[in-house]
């Protein structure tokens, strides 16, 4: 029996998708129009086609409208940046979202920076990011909001906190480090080249694990009472001959010492899609209210 309090993801992000769903509600009596999400995916992945499809599912049952544009494998460069140009001009489209990964002959860079920042759902254009780091008001990546969330509804205030974050991803890292700093935790990002990486780890208030290695952080390395975000979704062989989803943490050693964890899955996953319409509706807002 574990002695920590199990973070559900699930619950969390239902609720979330509720508040979502009635501030469309008031959205669409205040300026007479719904909210738009355009969703881009290139070529055939199982996992984005699967994410794809969730997502145009929820965003409908928010009761925003969902532009779904699927495109063949050999879609050329300056064909996908033409779809987004014409999103980006679309009054209906509020926010924008191409599916990663892209085919190796589209430059992923080039694609985000085409977005225009006020549409960029996902938070990743150079705008975004650096609206983020200097304190301003731009769009958050969805996975590090969901986390941040999370983190504040089981904690409350963080300020003075040590938090770990182990990974220094331009989607995950980097952004949940800034998000941290903004709480006034003194925060430390570990990464592969980190010497002792378990030593660090004991030291933090706050750990949040985003560096895909399963299992990677052990029971021993959680300092006693820590609040862990396990962000890694692992696919590893299970004891039943088949696969099983396994975080960058060891749930099972975690949590006899963590005063709470997100289990994986049911964790961190949930609160991606509805942090991605929370991003919308509020690029949505913002959009009208600057004219």
């Amino acid at each position: 029996m574990t002695k920590a309090e199990i973070i559900d993801g699930k619950a969390f992000a239902a609720k979330l998708r509720a508040d979502v769903a009635e501030g469309v509600r008031v959205f669409k009596v205040q300026y007479g129009m719904v909210p738009g999400l355009a969703v881009v995916l290139v070529g055939t992945d199982p996992a984005s086609e699967i994410y794809v499809r969730n997502k145009g599912k929820m965003t409908r049952e928010a009761g925003m409208n969902s532009f779904e544009h699927k495109l063949p494998e050999d879609t050329s460069e300056g064909d996908l940046l033409g779809l987004v140009d014409k999103l980006n001009r679309d009054d209906r489209v509020h926010g924008i979202l191409v599916q990663l990964p892209l085919p190796r002959h589209i430059s992923e860079q080039k694609v985000i920076e085409a977005i225009d920042p006020a549409k960029d759902v996902d938070g990743f254009h150079v705008v975004n990011a650096g609206l983020l780091a200097t304190g301003g008001e731009g769009i958050v990546p969805c996975t590090p909001l969901g986390c941040l969330m999370m983190l504040k509804h089981r904690v409350g205030d963080l300020s003075g906190m040590k938090a770990l974050v182990i990974g220094r991803s331009n989607i995950v890292g980097k952004p949940m480090a800034q998000l941290l700093l903004r709480e006034s935790c003194t925060v430390t990002v570990a990464h592969s080249r980190t010497r002792d990486l378990a030593a660090e780890c004991r030291q933090a208030d706050i750990l949040v694990a985003a560096v895909g290695v399963p299992e990677l952080v052990r029971g021993d390395w959680i300092k006693p009472g820590a609040v862990v975000i396990d962000v890694g979704m692992n696919r590893i062989p299970g004891d039943d001959g088949k696969t099983r989803l396994a975080g960058d943490v060891n749930f099972a050693e975690a949590a006899e010492v963590a005063s709470a964890i997100t289990p994986v899955p049911g964790g961190v996953g949930p609160m991606t899609i509805a942090c991605l319409l929370a991003n919308t509706l509020t690029a949505a807002r913002r959009q009208m209210a600057s004219g």
